[in-house]
């Protein structure tokens, strides 16, 4: 993390996004972040795969239709680090948490000399 509370601009390189109308701004997310936007093809969900598996964690906690303002921010943001600390098979049994620090460490270690 930075200073600032958020990740490394770097760590953002691509975005899948579905075919959303409230989507419609991507250009200009694209150009404010620099991150590079691709669309997933119309009914294809195996192009966003973490999007779909999410999904299904979500609805674990907020069925489909699940009004979320009766919801507080603070009930909002248990569910997303209950999820955020689940172990994925396709992590390896590790968490996301685990595997976003893991990747913020490699960036912060400097280079190290070998002899050979």
């Amino acid at each position: 993390m930075r200073s600032s509370g958020r990740p490394d601009p770097s760590l953002r390189k691509t975005l899948t996004w579905d075919r959303w109308k409230e989507l419609s701004g991507h250009a200009q997310f694209a150009l404010d972040t620099g991150t590079k936007v691709f669309f997933a093809d119309p009914h294809s969900p195996w192009q966003r795969p973490t999007n779909e598996n999410t999904n299904g964690l979500l609805r674990q906690y907020f069925p489909k239709g699940t009004d979320l303002s009766r919801w507080s921010s603070a009930d909002l943001e248990a569910v997303a680090l209950a999820i955020d600390n689940r172990p994925r098979e396709v992590l390896g049994w590790r968490t996301p948490t685990e595997v976003f620090e893991e990747q913020l460490r490699s960036r912060q270690q400097p280079g190290v000399a070998t002899t050979g």
